[in-house]
């Protein structure tokens, strides 16, 4: 025959131990699973550090080219000096 339970189940000493209880479900990392996750780990740059890369790379672009410019320009301006002198002899 089965009994029949009459009040609550929720004793103070239930109550307690419920306040306390872990969600064993919730899966925590050991302490060597934490060196592990730290030699596997992957690092995502942000959009913003992205853009950043970008703009040094591209900004490294133009200054070369702005060298490559100067270059010709000092090349060019000895030339005409050259072409000066060549036709003040003649």
């Amino acid at each position: 025959m089965k009994r029949l339970a009459v009040g609550s189940p929720m004793t103070p000493k239930y109550i307690e131990w419920l306040g306390r209880r872990v969600n064993d479900n919730i899966p925590v990392p050991s302490q060597g699973d934490n060196q592990l996750a730290g030699k596997h780990a992957r690092v995502v740059p942000s959009e913003l550090e992205v853009i950043r890369q970008d703009f040094e790379r591209k900004n490294s672009e133009f200054e070369k080219k702005i060298e490559q410019i100067e270059d010709e320009k000092m090349n060019l301006k000895l030339d005409i000096d050259v072409q000066k002198l060549e036709t003040e002899k003649v």
